[in-house]
């Protein structure tokens, strides 16, 4: 009868364990907002998956992460003024319920001055509210070469309310092991920025 016991509090300790082992965060949590609501990626090169092999993109990864569909709206070269012009045709006529922005990278690139940058992003954002969608945004540093974006981003938030996450390449530009050239990001680079949308989906549920 005592082995009996202790093969039953044997299987229940495994079992537990087991569970404790695949229950973490990760893929096959419950979702984060709302089953009915459209999630859309929308950006620049970033977001498209340049550098990325296919469907290894951030927001391929971050659906399967999800376990749902997530929308690639993501346009090579895109700044926050061809962007703003594209809002409507690309996202608000989806009625989207999230969105996850990545722009900015080009308008620094094209010497576009920070608070130009940030009163688009702004005017993106607050139109997205207004029709009814939560905003994530990733942020951008380059060092050496930042020009205010940085400020420019945290302002977004505190001016909006989005969910920032204030460098989403950190760590990632400049590591040649995460890089496809020095712009872009390779599948290991994509799938940390996946996974740091994903957390920030998480936070806002």
């Amino acid at each position: 009868m005592r082995k009996l016991v202790y093969l039953l509090f044997g299987l229940i300790a495994l079992s537990s364990g087991y569970f404790l082992f695949v229950s973490p965060r990760g893929e096959q949590e419950g979702e984060p907002i709302s089953a009915g609501d459209v999630i859309i990626c929308f950006g620049d090169s970033l977001t498209y998956g340049t550098g990325a092999s296919p469907g290894m993109d951030y927001p391929s990864r971050l659906g399967r992460k999800l376990g749902r569909e997530v929308i690639n709206a993501g346009v090579p070269g895109d700044t926050t003024a061809s962007a703003l012009n594209r809002l409507e045709r690309d996202v608000l006529s989806a009625s989207p319920g999230l969105v996850l922005i990545t722009l900015g990278g080009n308008d620094l690139k094209n010497g576009v001055p920070a608070d130009e940058a940030l009163a688009n992003l702004i005017e993106i954002v607050e139109v997205l509210q207004k029709n009814g969608a939560r905003v994530i945004v990733g942020g951008l540093r380059f060092p050496m070469r930042d020009r205010g974006y940085g400020k420019a981003y945290a302002e977004l938030a505190e001016r909006t309310g989005v969910v920032l996450i204030p460098n989403v390449l950190d760590g990632i530009l400049g590591n040649r092991n995460l890089m496809s050239d020095p712009i872009h990001p390779n599948d290991d680079g994509y799938e940390l920025m996946a996974g740091r949308f994903y957390e920030a989906v998480l936070d806002i549920r």
